[in-house]
């Protein structure tokens, strides 16, 4: 191959598909690879598994910083679509360490594990309504579904109001594609939307406290509270990132049991390996494909030398499946052990705030779904988001197999 092939910036090409053939190739020939861009000095590109984890823990070489460029956008020209405040994602320590304390809170494991009875039951009531129609599509009626009434309970909001988060969350991640294209003015807007809604929460809860996540979040914790403008860009962050992640997680995963049949037969066969298919699904998966850094200081990964200045991207598309850490790596496997896969960033301080949250609403949907449905049947065309950011499917019809409307015990 020759790596000019190569064009990481060109959302068209992952319609068809991750290009992993591309990824391989770096792995194996250029693993901290220069990668061009059009008006701008090139990023480069970091797809081996223990180079990402490396650069996920040294957040002072490599920052975060919006200031820097922040964690998204890689090429020159573009902007953040929020012109106010900074979000989570784009802080380094100890700013971030002070951030991350104040909503951690929210998601400790035992009001994570609190939420599993209420989450089984919103299961129960999409999968009832989406059986016994015979046919759906999965995404918008599934995957898309669970994480918006989770997170809508979570936060308080009200269910008629959920779907205003989904159309918020669209305008802001898939600007790029035709099905949910809109300007960056528009973006924008739902970025100050969404702000505005936050607001009018917040000012609820100040005045009547809930036991719900927006009360928990507003609360002084050791002489600290978040601002106003703190509070509106996490909850935005919350609102997109809980919702976009996992119903890609979800549709990926019903996608690659499609795929695999074998697999979901031994779901059926044996419930009490969801946990471990779960794992493999983030693996397989792996919703968010990039994040960037920015190289704060002279340093050398992998025999190349980075500048101070420099932009840099973490793939963990492609670190799932590196040939080194993990055994047949494009091999479907629900019983993989061992999976440290990178899923939710390889730890160091961005790991992912809201992982036991996603893998929580995961099995809970796969234990739910093979009680009722011993086979599931694509029955048209799979539909992938025009991104090179979050590794989507917008649209999967689905019909459930013979004995699908038999209920749930």
């Amino acid at each position: 191959m020759n790596p000019s092939e190569i064009n990481l910036l060109d959302p068209e090409r992952f319609v068809q598909g991750v290009p992993h053939e591309w990824f391989t190739y770096l792995r194996h020939h250029a693993p901290v690879y220069k990668h061009l861009e059009p008006r701008g000095p090139g990023f480069w590109v970091v797809t081996r598994y223990r180079d990402l984890v490396e650069v996920n823990h040294d957040a002072q070489t490599y920052s975060s910083e919006q200031n820097r460029g922040g964690v998204v956008v890689l090429e020159e020209g573009n902007t953040s679509l929020t012109d106010e405040g900074r979000m989570m994602l784009t802080m380094d320590p100890p700013e971030h360490t002070r951030y991350r304390k104040l909503v951690n809170r929210g998601f400790t494991p035992r009001m994570i594990g609190a939420l599993g009875g209420s989450i089984r039951e919103t299961v129960s009531e999409i999968l009832d309504q989406a059986v016994a129609k015979g046919s759906c599509d999965f995404v918008l009626e599934v995957a898309a579904e669970l994480p918006l009434q989770v997170i809508a309970q979570m936060l308080g909001v009200p269910f008629e109001d959920r779907h205003k988060v989904f159309e918020w969350s669209n305008r802001l991640i898939g600007s790029r594609d035709p099905e949910y294209a809109v300007s960056q003015e528009l973006a924008r807007g739902a970025a100050f939307e969404m702000f505005i809604y936050a607001q009018t929460l917040a000012e609820q809860r100040r005045k009547d406290p809930h036991d719900d996540l927006i009360t928990t979040l507003l609360a002084e914790t050791d002489g600290d509270r978040l601002s106003e403008i703190d509070f509106n860009i996490f909850f935005l962050l919350l609102a997109v990132a809980g919702n976009e992640t996992t119903r890609n997680a979800l549709s990926h995963g019903l996608y690659a049991l499609i795929q695999h049949p074998e697999q979901y037969a031994m779901l059926v066969d044996d419930p009490r390996l969801v946990p471990s298919a779960t794992e493999e699904i983030l693996r397989w998966a792996s919703p968010v494909m990039y994040f960037r850094r920015n190289v704060a200081r002279d340093t050398e990964l992998h025999g190349q030398k980075l500048k101070a200045g420099d932009k840099l991207s973490i793939w963990y598309i492609s670190a799932n499946r590196d040939e080194e850490i993990f055994d047949d790596p494009f091999k479907f496997d629900i019983t993989r052990d061992p999976n440290e896969h990178v899923a939710f960033g390889g730890g160091g301080p961005h790991y992912c705030l809201g992982a036991n949250l996603a893998r929580l609403e995961i099995n809970i949907l796969f234990e739910e779904l093979v009680k009722r449905v011993p086979r599931v049947e694509q029955i048209g065309e799979v539909k992938r988001l025009r991104s090179n950011f979050i590794n989507g499917i917008k649209h999967l019809p689905v019909r459930f197999g013979p004995g699908a409307a038999r209920a749930a015990v």
